[in-house]
Parts: structure tokens; sequence; C-alpha cells
């Protein structure tokens, strides 16, 4: 979502790190980059405007023109004025009162029924809950409540609606029910426009006074653009949104939303929406999410990632079998198979520092590749995982014809395995991060 966004201030930012010194004029024409970069990213222009006079203010508070690295002290101001715009730190969900109501509000195809059932999920397998209740309020979308029932029954939380197109007579109904059965929380998802008017905010706002919920979220589409403010207002005033939900960040938005509606509402960002599959929604961190945007990396989060997908005794095999150089196919299988769990290769590479200088970040990897290595692998007879060096012209072509592919990319694929294998043994000799067995990340599988 950010990519626009972060590709032009990591420029600016590496442009002023490796300068010298620092005049008053280089300081106004990095802040004029700077705006010029967020107003293309579609970043309101108000936020724009006060975001580069805090910075400003920043730099010439804190003596950046006379201090030993001006660039440094300029992006670490940066950061730290990007942190706060986004939230300053992470907000979780008010989940205090039991059941937690939590209702989802925004404008048609932003994305709020397959939220709804992300949200479901992340309650019950990330939280610990034991029981959610959804509840399908969105009567003018055909299918809707087909969908949040399938994404219910997914999620492994409990569906509930009736069969007629009173919105608030279908809350008012769910509201009698969590009070004569328990559950922990309850998600209600509302209608939407294609833009906001009088019929569906009195709607929200009727559903709103039937009870006390704990959060009003707004699920917002990343890619709003300049409109992002004016609708975050719009339901703020009209709701008192406590958080928002940016939906389809993985698309090619400029990131500009994200910005703007949190400097419009007021109020934290708290998820984002990463995918279409269910488990597809992240807390949002503002730090480390401006440390992405500056090419700073985000190794927090890949650790998490790592630890979340790969146990502790994984990580310390594989980093024993680096170590003692006796790395096979079998162990290859299972860490390539533990590094899809992780996500898209790519967007692990963008987590690392330094990633742009290295020519990761902008690196696509074809999904198909990785099933042919497998396919490859599982070709091989035991004794050739175990001792690849005997695979010769004739195994080669058995391979290839198990797997569906060539004796060419048997043989690259072998090279490339041969190489890893030195270069893992290289760097499993260095010294041992927090997390053992990733080379070159502190804390990973081993490959």
């Amino acid at each position: 979502m950010f990519e626009s966004i972060s590709s032009k201030l990591e420029s600016i930012a590496r442009k002023i790190t490796g300068s010298g010194i620092m005049s008053e004029k280089n300081l106004e024409d990095s802040l004029k980059e700077i705006r010029m970069s967020l107003l293309e990213a579609d970043v309101n222009y108000r936020v724009v405007k006060e975001f580069t006079e805090k910075v400003r203010q920043k730099a010439i508070g804190s003596e950046v023109l006379k201090s030993l690295s001006p660039g440094q002290q300029f992006v670490k101001i940066m950061h730290a004025e990007l942190t706060d715009f986004l939230g300053s730190s992470e907000a979780p969900l008010n989940l205090a009162k039991k059941p937690s109501l939590i209702l989802l509000a925004g404008l048609q195809g932003s994305g709020k029924t397959t939220t709804a059932g992300k949200l479901a999920r992340y309650l019950i397998k990330e939280k610990g809950l034991q029981k959610v209740l959804l509840v399908a309020a969105d009567t003018y979308r055909p299918a809707a409540k087909e969908q949040l029932q399938k994404l219910a029954a997914a999620s492994g939380s409990v569906f509930f609606t009736e069969q007629h197109n009173d919105a608030v007579r279908i809350c008012r109904s769910a509201i009698e029910k969590l009070e004569n059965e328990y559950f922990d929380a309850a998600i209600f998802d509302t209608a939407g426009r294609l833009h906001m008017d009088e019929a569906m905010l009195g709607e929200l706002k009727n559903i709103k006074s039937l009870a006390e919920f704990s959060e009003i979220l707004l699920v917002a589409d990343s890619m709003l653009g300049q409109e992002s403010v004016n609708i975050a207002k719009g339901f703020n005033e009209a709701l008192g949104i406590t958080g928002l939900i940016l939906t389809k960040t993985d698309g090619d938005a400029r990131g500009g939303a994200a910005l703007s509606m949190k400097y419009a509402a007021n109020v934290a960002i708290k998820f984002t929406g990463t995918g279409e599959k269910l488990e597809k929604l992240e807390r949002f961190h503002p730090d480390r999410m401006a440390s992405r945007i500056l090419g700073m990396g985000d190794v927090v989060t890949l650790v998490e990632k790592v630890q979340k997908n790969i146990s502790a005794e994984q990580a310390k095999k594989a980093e024993e079998k680096i170590r003692k150089a006796t790395f096979n196919f079998d162990d290859f299988l299972e860490q390539l198979r533990s590094m899809q769990n992780l996500g898209p290769i790519e967007d692990i590479f963008k987590m690392l520092p330094g990633a742009s200088k290295m020519g990761l970040n902008n690196i696509q990897l074809d999904p198909k590749q990785l099933k042919h290595t497998e396919a490859m692998i599982l070709s091989m007879t035991p004794r050739e995982r175990n001792h690849p060096e005997i695979i010769d012209e004739r195994r080669r072509r058995r391979i290839a014809k198990g797997s569906g592919t060539t004796p060419e990319k048997v043989s690259r694929m072998l090279k490339q395995f041969n190489q890893a294998k030195k270069l893992m043994k290289q760097m499993g000799k260095r010294r041992r991060g927090p997390f053992p067995g990733f080379p070159g990340i502190p804390g990973g599988p081993g490959f």
C-alpha cells in the first residue's frame, strides 16, 4: 500500500543521510520534495502541510543544521513525525465488556462483510474468545447474508440474521439473543452505499442507539484517495467512530488514505486487510509502518511471523544441520513449506532493513516456481534427497519426468541448492541472533 510514498521518501532519506553538511536551503529543498511525494501519493493537502511544517520546526529546533550527522538526525525526526501521524502506538480492540459489541460501518464495496469474517477469526484464533456472533444486517446488497453465513462457518463463529429487510429489527433481535445466551463478542455487519447519504447514516444511528457498542469501526478502502478525508469526517460526525480498518492494502493503493483518514477522524488505525483469505488481517503498528515507509525494514513483524509459523524446535534443528553441513533436500522441502506459510516471499524481503539497496524490494517470485521445486524434490528417492551428489543425467531425466519439468530445470535447481548450502554453511558460522537458524535475519527457519 505504501510503496508509492516509501520509494520516494526512502530516496529523499538516503540523499539527506549521505550529505555531510546541511544548509537551510537543503532543508527547504528536502521538505519540498517530501511535500510533493506525499501529494502524489494522494495524501490530503492539509495533512501534507501540517506534517511538513512539524518536521521543519523539529529540524530547526533540534539544531539539525549544526549536527555532526544532520542527515541521520533529519531522518530520525521524519520517522518520529510519521509514526505520530500514523497513530503513535498500537491501539488494541476494546474487549473489556462481555459481550463486546463491534459495529462495522463503511461505504459499499469497502469490504465490510469479508472484514467481519476476518475479525471473527481474529477474535477466536488470536484472542482466544470462545463464542462470537456474526450479525448480518446488510439488507440491501444481494447475497450479503449468504456471504456472511459462509464466513461464519469458516471462522468458527455463530451466524445470525432474520428473513426481512429491516436492519434495525435484525440488530435488536441479535441484542436480545446476546441477553439470553452467552457470547464473548458480536460483530454487526451493516449496509453501505456508493456514497454517504442520510438514509444510510440514519440507519446506522438507529442501530447504534440500540446498545452500548465497545467499538464502532469504519471499514475503508485504502484506494479512496483525496475523498478519504470527507468520508472519515462524515462517519465520525454521525457515529463517533472508535477506529479504522483499512482494506485492500495488498493492492496498488498509494497509501495516502491511511495518513489522511487518521488525521481527519483522529482515531487509530486498528487493522489492515492484506488479502482475501480470512487470516489476511493484520494489526496495525504505526512505528513499524513508519520504518517500512522510510526503508528501515520491519524485522519485528518478520520475527513474529516466524515465531507463529515455525517452532523453536524446527529452527534449532535447522540451525544445527546448517552448522554441521548436513542440510539435505528433506530439510530444504520442510523449510520451503515453512517459508510459504509466512506469506509471499517478496513481502518477506520488504521487511528486511535496506531491502531496496539490495534490490530485494521489487523482486517478484512466481508461486508456481516454488511448486515446481517442491515437485522435483518429491520426485527424488530418499537416497537422492540425502545424497544429491549421486544425481546423474539418467536420474535428472527421471526426476524431470516425475515432476513435469525438464532436465535443465532439475540441473538448475541442484546448482542453486548447492550454492545455497555453501552460503548457509558460511552464515551458520556467524554469531547467533535472538532466534537462531535464519541466515541474514535475526530469527528464522534456516533457509
